[in-house]
């Protein structure tokens, strides 16, 4: 029967339901080029205004999942896949994939490239020379089975559909919508094969949610689809109103992630990495209770597992693994560097996390678009965070450049991303926790 795209979107544009057989219909005519781009637009804004209920959704992100090629690991492998919804110095991924496979579990990530005020983990990771960051699915597959983790760039194969309507939501002002955010997120997840999901909702200034509200609706709308498809899922929902640790910039997160896997690093990354890492080691069975993941994922930081086997997957992607012994020498450097200091005694009471992002873009270290190129080297090394107790000319930032133009124009967002006031908290970073 022909797929009638008219009758498809008056019924969303005049607030009824869809059935499974009609969006599987819908994304088979999408694939097979049946039907036009005005039209799916038009589909899209009906969507966004009316929304998807929870079967629906469901229907929608099988759909989108079904689309390409779908990885398939045995059930008893327990695979954990974890996602963030995207932050200012989030280098977490960097941390947590070989710190959970370190503790026993296999994990794999499939991600894209950043488009935003830094790069994502595959342009992060392409900062170490060598790095294959473009894995086929036979390696991909065989490297999980053989270290126990692996980082690659989405295949074009998998959720194919996706690809085609984020291009279409962000020229039609639709991104915001929170049902098409979590068909988005979840439909690629399906096609990765993972038997779990950890996500990672950041909120704040520097997070696409910027406010409590709509975080804590995305993060129950991604646990309650997972679990409708038989998934199990854990959301954190954590602040990014500031940035995540002391480094801000692509290869200087890498570094950041050596010194956490080290033992060392900032108190609030390593936070975050060992609790995240305890959600998932307790999704794949690997520790009875969440409690034990933090003991077992704290210890695998202080003993060196962890960095052993980031040096492991650095070694079967062929980067240079003197990066864990010489990351100062093997990363990539910026020029010149400039500093900001405090203007007066107090407690540093704002470092705007939006701000920090749009001045790391300005030095070249983010992209407007997906062509746009990125330049490793530049970064915003943050030396006190949000209820520190600093002085009148004491260094808050500094900014690591390559050319004068671009520190210019960062100034004008870090130059006001910060306040010192005469009393100051510190922030939570873990806001909740949907089950």
């Amino acid at each position: 029967m022909t797929f009638n795209g008219i009758a498809f979107i008056e019924k969303k544009r005049d607030g009824q339901r869809h059935t499974g057989e009609e969006l599987q219909a819908f994304i088979n005519t999408v694939m097979l080029g049946g039907i036009p781009d005005y039209q799916i637009s038009a589909w899209l804004m009906a969507a966004f205004l009316n929304g998807l209920d929870e079967d629906e959704l469901m229907h929608f992100t099988q759909a989108l999942a079904r689309s390409g090629e779908i990885l398939d690991y045995p059930p008893e492998d327990r695979i954990i896949d974890k996602h963030s919804t995207g932050g200012v110095g989030d280098k977490t991924t960097l941390v947590l994939i070989p710190l959970v496979a370190a503790c026993g579990s296999r994990i794999s990530k499939l991600s894209g490239p950043g488009l935003g005020y830094t790069g994502g983990t595959i342009d992060k990771l392409e900062s170490i020379p060598g790095m294959n960051m473009h894995l086929t699915e036979v390696e991909f597959r065989d490297q999980v089975n053989k270290i126990g983790c692996a980082i690659s760039g989405h295949s074009l194969k998998l959720a194919p559909a996706e690809g085609k309507f984020y291009r279409l939501r962000d020229v039609t002002g639709t991104i915001p919508s929170i049902p098409l955010i979590t068909a988005s997120i979840i439909s690629k997840k399906l096609a990765g094969g993972a038997y779990g999901y950890l996500f990672d909702v950041k909120c704040g200034s520097g997070a696409f949610m910027s406010n409590i509200e709509r975080a804590r609706e995305l993060a129950q709308n991604l646990v309650d689809i997972s679990q409708k498809l038989g998934k199990m899922c854990v959301s954190v929902i954590t602040d990014m109103e500031q940035p995540l640790g002391e480094w801000v910039g692509n290869s200087a997160e890498v570094y950041e992630a050596i010194e956490v896997l080290s033992g060392r690093g900032p108190s609030d990354t390593r936070e975050l990495c060992v609790t995240l890492a305890a959600y998932m080691l307790n999704m794949s069975g690997r520790t009875k209770t969440f409690e034990e993941g933090l003991m077992i994922s704290a210890k695998a930081l202080d003993d060196g597992s962890a960095l052993k086997k980031f040096e492991e997957l650095i070694i079967a992607q062929k980067g240079d693994s003197a990066v864990i012994r010489e990351p100062r020498r093997v990363l990539p450097k910026a020029s010149s560097a400039y500093e900001i200091r405090s203007d007066r005694d107090g407690y540093l009471s704002k470092l705007d996390a939006l701000f920090i992002g749009e001045g790391l873009r300005a030095l070249g270290g983010g992209r407007l678009t997906k062509e746009d190129a990125i330049d490793p080297s530049v970064a915003i090394r943050l030396l006190h965070k949000v209820g520190d107790k600093v002085s009148e000319g004491d260094v808050l930032l500094r900014i690591y450049y390559n050319q004068d133009e671009q520190l210019r124009e960062s100034l004008r967002y870090v130059g006001k991303c910060w306040e010192v006031s005469d009393s100051s908290k510190k922030r939570k970073l873990i806001i909740d926790t949907v089950y």
